[in-house]
C-alpha cells in the first residue's frame, strides 16, 4: 500500500506531539477535481473509519479510505523543506500525468473531472 519516508515519519510524529495529539493519524485521500482530474488531500484524524486501511510506521499511522486506496497503491509520502516552507508530498507511481501545481494528477481517464489550473480546485497535496 502506501509508505512513508523516514523524514515524513519524524515530521509527522513531531507535528502530532506539538498539537497534543500523539495518538492521531494522518489521513491521505484522493478526490475528483483539481487541474488534472484527481487531487490529493491530507488531514489529521482521530482514528480510522470502517473500511479504512491503517498503515503504521514507527508508531505513526496513515489512514486511507477504500476509494483512495486504489489510486495510492505503492505511493510514498515524503516531507520536503524549501525556501517557501515545508510540507508532506505524495510520490505516486499510478499517476500518468500531473499538473505543475503538484497537487493534482491523472491516473488515466480522469480528465473529465479536471478543473484547470487556477480554478480553485487544487488540493492540499502538501500539508
Amino acid at each position: 500500500m502506501i509508505s512513508m519516508t523516514t523524514e515524513a515519519v519524524g515530521q509527522l510524529r513531531e507535528f502530532l506531539q506539538e498539537q497534543g495529539t500523539p495518538d492521531h493519524a494522518l489521513r491521505v485521500f484522493v478526490a475528483p477535481g483539481g487541474c488534472s482530474g484527481l487531487q490529493y488531500g491530507m488531514t489529521i484524524d482521530e482514528g480510522a473509519d470502517e473500511g479504512d486501511e491503517v498503515i503504521e510506521t514507527e508508531g505513526v499511522k496513515v489512514l486511507v479510505d477504500n476509494f483512495s486506496a486504489m489510486y495510492l497503491e505503492n505511493a510514498e509520502i515524503d516531507y520536503v523543506s524549501s525556501l517557501m516552507g515545508g510540507g508532506f508530498t505524495v510520490s505516486n507511481p499510478n499517476a500518468v500525468a500531473g499538473c505543475a501545481c503538484g497537487h493534482s494528477f491523472d491516473a488515466g481517464g480522469n480528465a473529465g473531472t479536471a478543473q484547470g489550473c487556477g480554478s480553485g480546485g487544487s488540493a492540499a497535496g502538501r500539508v
